[in-house]
């Protein structure tokens, strides 16, 4: 009686973490508030760029949007916290609403200073131009170089520009992208077959007269490592992000959608 108690228990155990993993159970890392200031240029507390740096990078992206429409905004934060950079920018940018509200022409460069990691991460309305395939090799041709040499504006300098060459139709999409699937996408349809197999496999085992069955402590303890580290909860940072000068957009972010597209990469 007590094994079969047992047994029920982590079956529920593991229940209860899958569904953290694929649901989200809560936001575990707080996203910034959308800012009362919407411009293109966002620093919270990693001070990369100098202030003349900041100003550049704010002014150019505001000429392209006031020429385009489209908002290309820059992010710099010291950590997720945890959470997967992708996802993160995903949120951040949706949350603010990056873009024209029915055009869902914004994008968004993350870039997590004290994690190493950086994020492009695109509208709805985008997607047909700057693919996942042209965003991860801007991230890999032209942030990461200037990034593991220190130098970031270097890098979200020559990001942002291809990025705007690109939007203007100077490069052409890659014809492998359409078919390409994401890597995150097949390490959770990879991990999820693998843990049912596991479930059937040691239901058997229990059946047939051999182990107990169900899974044991350290099969729940690599189950929960792939959660989005909820324990890690509460404020992000302690104060709010700067920006540079030169003004913002003009109407501000319109409520673009995003809906998980772009890439990222580390360095």
């Amino acid at each position: 009686m007590i094994q079969l108690i047992l047994k029920t228990l982590k079956y529920f155990a593991v229940v209860f973490l899958l569904l953290i993993q694929f649901f989200g159970f809560s936001q575990s890392v707080k996203i910034p508030e959308k800012p009362s200031k919407q411009t293109s240029y966002y620093d919270f507390q990693t001070n990369v760029l100098s202030e003349a740096e900041q100003n550049h990078i704010t002014q150019k992206l505001i000429n392209y949007a006031d020429s385009t429409s489209t908002q290309i905004v820059v992010v710099t934060i010291p950590s997720t916290k945890g959470e997967y950079i992708n996802r993160y920018a995903t949120d951040l940018a949706h949350k603010w609403g990056i873009g024209q509200q029915g055009k869902d022409n914004g994008i968004l460069l993350l870039v997590a200073v004290n994690d190493r990691k950086v994020n492009i991460s695109t509208g709805y309305g985008t997607e047909h131009l700057l693919t996942d395939a042209l965003s991860r090799r801007i991230i890999e041709t032209q942030i990461l170089p200037e990034f593991r040499n220190g130098n970031y504006f270097a890098g979200i300098d020559k990001g942002t520009t291809s990025i705007m060459q690109i939007m203007s139709g100077e490069y052409k999409n890659d014809k492998t992208n359409g078919g390409e699937l994401s890597i995150l996408g097949l390490l959770l349809v990879f991990v999820f077959v693998v843990f049912i197999l596991i479930i059937v496999s040691k239901g058997k085992g229990g059946r047939n007269g051999g182990s107990s069955g169900g899974l044991d402590l350290g099969d729940i303890i690599i189950l929960s490592s792939m959660g989005r580290h909820s324990g890690r909860g509460g404020g992000f940072f302690g104060g709010g992000g700067s920006f540079g000068g030169g003004g913002g957009f003009s109407g501000g972010f319109g409520g673009g959608g995003f809906g998980g597209g772009g890439a990222s990469g580390s360095w």
